[in-house]
C-alpha cells in the first residue's frame, strides 16, 4: 500500500474519531474507568506483596545447634563412647557436634548454601539470652539474670529466614538433615497462612483485569460498530468498486487505537490522582507504614495502558469490520 493511501486512511480514522465525537468521548470514559481499575488493582497488588514479603522477613526461624547444652538438657538420649572421660555433668566432646563459635558459623554458611535461605546469621547463646531477656518482665528479667555464664542453658544457633514461603516446609527438612542441627522453632501456620494470602491475591488480581479487559474490549467494539452503522452506505459503496478489505479496515482501526491511546493518557493523570491521595491518607494513619511511590511505577503502568488500548482498539476494530466485509457491498444496506 502507498504511503499516500495510508496517510489518506489514518486521516480518515482520527476524523471518524471527531464525527462520532459524542460516542467517543462515552467509551473513553468507560475505558478510562476500565484503565484506572486495573491500574489500583496493579498497584494493590503490588504493594501487598510488598508488606507480605516483610512479614516473609520477619518470619524468622530459630535453628538450635547440637553443643554442649544441648546435650546437657538432653542427657538421656545420649551415651559416651566406652572409656571416655566425662565431666561433671556426665558429657563428653564426642556426645554433641557443635564444640565451638567457628563450628557454629560453618553450619550456618551450611544452612545459607540451601537454595531457598535468604540469610542464615549466627547467635550466640549469650545473644539468644539476651532476646529471651528483651521479652520478659521487669520482674522476670531479673531471675533470667542470674543464668548468664555457664549457667545460661540455652545453646546457640541460627537466625533463618527464607526467600519464598511456598517451599517452607522442604526448606525446614534441608535444613533438618544437616549434621549439627538440634531443633527447629519456626511458625509454620503463619507461612501458610502468608502463602495462601498471595496466591488468593494472584488470583483476584488476574480474575479483576481480565474481566476489565474484557469490558474494554466490549466498549471499543460498540464504538466500531456505531462508526460502521453510520458509514454503512460508503462502504457498500466502497466494496462494489473493488475496495479490499485492508483498505476499508484500517481507518477503523486508526480509530479505535486512537480512542484506546487517549484513554491510557487520561488513565494515567486520573489514577496518578487517586493514588496520591489514597497514599497521603494511608501514611498519615499508619506510622512506619510504607507504599510504593507512584513515580516508580508511572511508566510502567502508563506502558500497560497504553498496550491495553492499542490491543482493545485493534481488536475491537478487527472483530467489528470483519463480520461486515464477510457480506457483499450490497448487503451493507440491508443492516
Amino acid at each position: 500500500m502507498k504511503i499516500s493511501s495510508m496517510r489518506y486512511l489514518t486521516k480518515e480514522g482520527l476524523k471518524n474519531v471527531w464525527v462520532n465525537r459524542l460516542m467517543t468521548i462515552s467509551s473513553i470514559g468507560v475505558l478510562v474507568a476500565c484503565m484506572v481499575l486495573i491500574g489500583l488493582s496493579v498497584l494493590l497488588s503490588m504493594n501487598v506483596t510488598k508488606i507480605i514479603g516483610n512479614l516473609e522477613q520477619q518470619n524468622v526461624v530459630m535453628v538450635f545447634f547440637d553443643d554442649y547444652n544441648a546435650a546437657r538438657y538432653d542427657i538421656n538420649g545420649r551415651t559416651a563412647p566406652e572409656g571416655a572421660v566425662l565431666d561433671e555433668n556426665g558429657i563428653c566432646d564426642q556426645m554433641y557436634t557443635v564444640h565451638n563459635e567457628d563450628e557454629a558459623k560453618a553450619i550456618c554458611y551450611e544452612i545459607e548454601g540451601i537454595e531457598n535461605v535468604a540469610s542464615a546469621t549466627y547467635v550466640s547463646k549469650e545473644e539468644a539470652l539476651e532476646i529471651v531477656k528483651k521479652n520478659m518482665s521487669d520482674k522476670a528479667e531479673a531471675a533470667i539474670d542470674a543464668l548468664e555464664g555457664d549457667s545460661n542453658p540455652l545453646s546457640s544457633g541460627a537466625r533463618v529466614t527464607m526467600t519464598n514461603l511456598e517451599d517452607f516446609d522442604k526448606t525446614i527438612e534441608s535444613i533438618k538433615k544437616i549434621n549439627g542441627v538440634n531443633t527447629i522453632q519456626a511458625q509454620s501456620d503463619l507461612a501458610d497462612k502468608i502463602t495462601s494470602i498471595k496466591n488468593g491475591i494472584f488470583i483476584a488480581g488476574i480474575a479483576i483485569i481480565s474481566i476489565l479487559l474484557i469490558i474494554s474490549l466490549i466498549i471499543v467494539s460498540n464504538t466500531i460498530r456505531v462508526t460502521m452503522y453510520n458509514r454503512k452506505l460508503e462502504i457498500s459503496i466502497m466494496k462494489a468498486v473493488g475496495a479490499t478489505d485492508s483498505f476499508i479496515r484500517i481507518p477503523f482501526v486508526v480509530e479505535g487505537i486512537t480512542i484506546g491511546i487517549i484513554s491510557a493518557i487520561f488513565a494515567e493523570g486520573i489514577l496518578y490522582c487517586c493514588y496520591r491521595v489514597a497514599a497521603e491518607a494511608i501514611l498519615s494513619n499508619a506510622g512506619n507504614f510504607s507504599i510504593i511511590p507512584f513515580s516508580s511505577k508511572a511508566f510502567l503502568l502508563l506502558g500497560i495502558f497504553v498496550v491495553i488500548g492499542v490491543v482493545a482498539g485493534t481488536f475491537g476494530s478487527v472483530i467489528m469490520i470483519s463480520k461486515y466485509l464477510k457480506r457483499e457491498g450490497s448487503e451493507f444496506a440491508a443492516i
